[in-house]
């Protein structure tokens, strides 16, 4: 196997993309190769099947949707009220919209779950450890809410950004409105 970190995520990068413009059926060897202008084969050597192709998307999605340290340093420096809460799911949401690819195509893979097995497995995987982690960190710093209202916000914010990337049902409302009101909502004041 190849061992060329940069070009295995350059290649993960265009295969993020094929799947975000193509959907699932369009994901091929040959298109990721085509998309990142690379030989013919380039990216077998990489991810040998497909489903190590869309064990190397996940992984890459992963990679790029990962809080930045420094952000979460400051945002657990603030109180652990109802107002940080708010702000750390903005920086989740913020994530998610920095580059529509990335979501659009893990969303694409939600969808590719529900038609394929293998991907079911290893989405549900990754969803759970992720919402676990999710649940301790919350815990660790001490936000208002617990493992219920954190599982809330992930059913929330998927359906958000499904809204927001594909046709919104109320263009007119701001993200941070929708937001607020899910806060609201959600957790209520100490």
């Amino acid at each position: 196997m190849a061992r060329n970190e940069t070009r295995r995520a350059e290649l993960a990068d265009a295969g993020i993309a094929v799947l975000a413009r193509e959907g699932s059926r369009g994901l091929t060897h040959r298109a990721v190769d085509a998309e990142s202008g690379s030989p013919a084969g380039t990216t077998s050597n990489y991810f040998r099947s497909r489903a190590r192709l869309v064990e190397g998307l996940v992984e890459r999605i992963g990679e790029r949707l990962a809080p930045d340290p420094a952000v979460v340093e400051r945002l657990t420096a603030q109180p652990a009220d109802r107002d940080s809460f708010a702000a750390h799911l903005r920086d989740i949401v913020r994530r998610l919209t920095a580059d529509r690819r990335v979501t659009l195509a893990w969303l694409e893979l939600r969808l590719e779950a529900a038609r394929r097995p293998e991907v079911a497995a290893l989405m549900q995987q990754v969803l759970r450890s992720g919402l676990a982690a999710d649940v301790a960190y919350h815990e660790a710093a001490g936000l208002p809410g617990g493992a219920r209202e954190v599982a809330l916000f992930h059913y929330a914010v998927d359906g958000l950004m499904l809204d927001r990337l594909t046709v919104p049902i109320d263009p007119g409302t701001t993200t941070d409105d929708v937001l607020d009101a899910f806060v609201e909502a959600l957790i209520p004041l100490a």
